[in-house]
């Protein structure tokens, strides 16, 4: 029996800032920096040492020079910059909601979910409408695989958000709907997906997740529908690809199947997915042996 390789997609959270993964040293450098690169980690270590106005200088001065500074290594300084900026402002405001939960959402990237939680809680405090808390903790209680909890927060959230905002409506609905389905309330789940893609059209992810609903319900012809509007709205969707394949497998589409499976491998080898590409091609050869001699390729 092939089983779908399942990847479920979840959205961000709002207003989403990343957070710097260098390690601070004992102490701030014993030099004079010159690079960005030396100014972005001298920030680093200010910050452990409490020193949040020579953190911010420095930022900003490894973002003025972004010699030798990647991309990812920038949005680090940015994202440095304005975790160091939350905590002044709660330190120097302490019922300052907005503060709060974008501290919040600094501690959710470090993937340290409980501070996370009590950030949002305390904008809660303070701001009780705000939707963008609720939706916050719930998407740090799905993280932790508390799935219930997850659920009542994306219901306050629904219930505090403008019904004109559908974009963000339809993000609510998607990640409510995977909340559901680890739950294997798979009715629920498609309802969300379907409210999701209702709200919008174009969200791939919302059309991913309800494929793989699908699948889990056995509705093989469901799953083909879905995936197909994945691949038609993000062809480089290998994992659509996937998925597809395993779906048309299952209604006997063998041809249709392994050419799936090939292009999901051909995908993943160009990108250097690895993992991936061992996977694909792992499920393209059982598939290739499970196939009955005697069948008509379809």
């Amino acid at each position: 029996m092939i089983y779908f390789w399942r990847l479920l997609f979840s959205t961000i959270a709002v207003f989403a800032f990343t957070f710097s993964t260098h390690t601070a040293n004992a102490s701030v450098l014993n030099h004079t920096p010159t690079t960005a690169r030396e100014f972005l980690q001298q920030g680093v270590d200010q910050i452990s040492h409490s020193h949040y106005e020579e953190a911010i200088a420095d930022f900003n001065q490894a973002i003025q020079l972004q010699n030798n500074l990647g991309q990812k290594d920038l949005g680090e300084a940015y994202s440095d910059r304005c975790l160091v900026d939350c905590t002044q402002a709660i330190n120097l405001s302490p019922d300052n909601a907005e503060a709060y939960i974008n501290r919040g959402l600094a501690n959710y990237r470090q993937q340290d979910y409980l501070s996370a939680i009590a950030d949002y809680q305390r904008a809660i405090a303070l701001k009780p409408a705000d939707f963008r808390a609720y939706y916050n903790i719930a998407l740090a209680y799905a993280a932790t695989d508390h799935n219930l909890e997850a659920i009542v927060d994306y219901n306050l959230a629904l219930s505090q958000i403008p019904p004109s905002a559908n974009l963000l409506l339809a993000d609510i609905y998607n990640d409510r709907g995977l909340a559901r389905l680890q739950l294997l309330d798979y009715e629920g789940a498609m309802t969300d997906f379907s409210k999701a893609i209702q709200l919008d059209g174009n969200d791939y992810r919302a059309y991913f997740n309800r494929g793989c609903a699908c699948g889990k319900k056995g509705d093989n012809f469901g799953a083909l529908r879905d995936f197909s509007k994945v691949i038609r709205l993000n062809p480089s969707n290998g994992m659509a690809y996937v998925n597809r394949g395993v779906a048309r497998y299952q209604l006997g589409y063998y041809q249709g199947a392994i050419a799936d499976l090939q292009k999901a491998s051909e995908f993943f080898g160009y990108t250097g997915e690895q993992l991936a590409y061992e996977k694909a091609v792992k499920i393209l050869q059982t598939m290739q042996k499970q196939i009955p001699a005697a069948s008509e390729f379809v």
